[in-house]
C-alpha cells in the first residue's frame, strides 16, 4: 500500500499548562477529575504532589507545572486531574485546565523543536498546528521515566 494513504488521525484530550495547550492521546487517558485531597508522601520528587484514592485504587499524582518547571499556582474551579495510563500503573496529572478533544492528523505533527516553553524537547512528542492554535503532545513515557515509575510503584506500595 502507498504510504501517502495511510493519514492517521489521533484522538487528542487538549489541556492548559499557563498560556500553552498540550495534548495526550484519548488512548492513555483513563479520566479527568475535579482536584481533590491529594495526601502527601515523604521522600518523593518535588513534582510528585502525592496520592489519591481514586474509587479505591491508590493513584500516585503528579504536577505537571512542577515537572516542567513553570511556577506554582493555586487551584481554581478549573484546575483537573488527568488520570493516563502508563504501562501497567494509573498516573494523576493535575493541569490548570481541560479544554477538549479534538482529532489531529498524524501527517501534520512535526517533531519538536529543542526547547517548547522551557520544556525539554525529551517530553514532547510533537507539535501540532491546527488553525491558529499550536499544540504541544506530551511524550508520556518520557514526563514519566521508567525509574521515577518504579520509585512511585515502591511509594503506592508502602501507603
Amino acid at each position: 500500500m502507498n504510504e501517502e494513504n495511510l493519514v492517521n488521525e489521533i484522538k487528542v484530550i487538549v489541556f492548559q499548562l499557563k498560556d500553552e495547550e498540550y495534548g495526550v492521546e484519548v488512548s492513555q487517558v483513563r479520566s479527568i477529575e475535579r482536584i481533590q485531597h491529594i495526601t502527601r508522601v515523604p521522600r518523593t520528587p518535588d513534582f510528585v504532589k502525592g496520592v489519591i484514592n481514586l474509587r479505591g485504587v491508590v493513584t500516585p499524582i503528579i504536577n505537571l507545572r512542577n515537572r516542567f518547571d513553570l511556577e506554582e499556582i493555586e487551584t481554581t474551579d478549573s484546575t483537573r486531574i488527568i488520570i493516563v495510563a502508563v504501562g501497567e500503573m494509573e498516573v494523576g496529572l493535575i493541569v490548570d485546565a481541560a479544554n477538549d478533544v479534538v482529532d489531529i492528523s498524524t501527517n501534520i505533527v512535526e517533531p519538536p523543536p529543542e526547547v517548547v516553553g522551557g520544556i525539554e524537547a525529551d517530553y514532547l512528542r510533537g507539535v501540532a498546528k491546527l488553525d491558529k492554535r499550536l499544540l504541544i503532545l506530551l511524550n508520556l513515557d518520557k514526563v514519566l521515566n521508567p525509574k521515577e515509575i518504579k520509585d512511585l510503584k515502591l511509594v503506592e506500595a508502602t501507603t
